[in-house]
C-alpha cells in the first residue's frame, strides 16, 4: 500500500488567514517571556495524513486544545519528518512558502496556504546555538505539510514566526537526540519546539478496510507503541534512541526512521523535573499511531 493512497482519505474545510509579526516584536516578546522565567513547553505531534489539515476529527480538536493550554509562543521551530537532507539546515527566509509536498489529493488540500512569517534572526540564533554540527541557513524550502498541517490547528491566524529544522538522513539517532538537547535554550526565549511525525508509521501495511474503524491497530503496532510510551514515561531515552534493536514489533512499526526521529528531538528537550503527558493516543488503519507528547 503506497503512501499516496493512505494520505488520500477524507474531505475538506476552508482555511482562514494570517498576519505578520516583525523581528523587533519577536525580540520584545522573547524578552518578556524570559523576564517572567517561563520555559515554553515542547511537543511531539503525530500528524498522520495531510488530510488532517482540512478535516474535523478528535486529533485536530486536541491540537487546538493543547494550544489553549500553553503560553502563546514568540516563534515556532518545527522538526518535520518531511524535510530530510544531507547535512543539517534551518529555514532562514522572511516569508516561507507553503509546500504541498504530495500528489493526487483533493483541490481543497492544495488550496490551503499557511502564510506564517519566517524569522531569519531566529534561524541565525539557532545556527549559532548548535555547536556539535554545522547548521546551514536555507532559503529554498519553506513549510512542508508535516509542519503546516498541524501548526494551522494550533495557530490558525498564521501570526507566529515559524522556521523548520531539517533531519540529516545520513546521521544515527544519537546525533539527532544530541542536536535536540542543544536546541533546548530556545525554550527560554519563548520558542515552541515541535517534532512532527508518527511513532508507528508503516503505510505499506495499512488496512484500508479498517481505515475509519476507531483505534484499529495490529498487535505489533500496539506492542511497539505501548513499549515506546513506557520508555517515554520512565525517561528511558537510551532505549528510545536504540529503537532499531528493540525487536520485531519495532521493526514493523519503524520501517524507516524519518517519522520517528522528530520524537527524539522533542524528548531531548525534557528537563529533569518536567511533566510529560500523552494525548491522541490512538491507532489508525492498523499500522499508524497518532500518539502525541507534551513536555512541560
Amino acid at each position: 500500500m503506497d503512501r499516496k493512497q493512505f494520505l488520500q482519505s477524507i474531505t475538506a474545510l476552508p482555511f482562514a488567514g494570517a498576519g505578520l509579526m516583525g523581528l523587533s516584536e519577536l525580540g520584545k516578546l522573547s524578552q518578556n517571556i524570559e523576564n517572567k522565567g517561563v520555559t515554553m513547553p515542547a511537543l511531539f505531534l503525530g500528524h498522520g495524513s495531510p488530510m488532517n489539515a482540512i478535516e474535523e476529527n478528535e486529533f485536530v480538536a486536541n491540537f487546538r486544545k493543547i494550544a489553549k493550554q500553553i503560553p502563546e509562543p514568540t516563534a515556532i521551530l518545527c522538526v518535520s519528518a518531511h524535510w530530510e537532507t544531507r547535512g543539517t539546515f534551518v529555514t532562514a527566509m522572511q516569508n516561507p512558502p507553503t509546500i504541498h509536498d504530495f500528489g493526487g489529493f483533493p483541490k481543497a488540500l492544495f488550496d490551503v496556504q499557511y502564510p506564517a512569517p519566517g524569522s531569519p534572526e531566529l534561524a541565525k540564533q539557532t545556527q549559532q546555538l548548535v555547536t556539535s554540527a554545522h547548521v546551514e541557513l536555507d532559503d529554498k524550502w519553506g513549510l512542508d505539510h508535516g509542519a503546516w498541517s498541524v501548526i494551522k490547528h494550533l495557530y490558525p491566524n498564521a501570526n507566529i514566526p515559524t522556521i523548520q529544522f531539517s533531519i540529516d538522513y545520513t546521521k544515527p539517532p544519537q546525533y539527532h537526540y544530541e542536536l535536540g538537547k542543544e536546541l533546548a535554550a530556545l525554550r527560554k526565549k519563548g520558542v515552541l519546539i515541535i517534532g512532527s511525525g508518527n511513532i508507528v508509521h508503516n503505510l505499506r501495511m495499512l488496512d484500508w478496510k479498517n481505515i475509519h474503524t476507531d483505534n484499529f491497530g495490529f498487535d505489533w503496532a500496539f506492542e511497539a507503541d505501548n513499549k515506546i510510551k513506557e520508555y517515554i514515561k520512565s525517561g528511558d531515552h537510551k532505549s528510545l534512541i536504540n529503537f532499531a534493536s528493540q525487536g520485531r514489533a519495532f521493526e514493523l512499526a519503524i520501517p524507516s526512521p524519518e517519522h520517528y526521529l522528530p520524537l527524539l528531538y522533542t524528548l531531548a528537550l525534557k528537563g529533569e523535573n518536567e511533566d510529560i503527558s500523552i494525548f491522541n493516543d490512538k491507532a489508525v488503519g492498523g499500522s499508524l499511531t497518532m500518539t502525541s507528547v507534551k513536555i512541560g
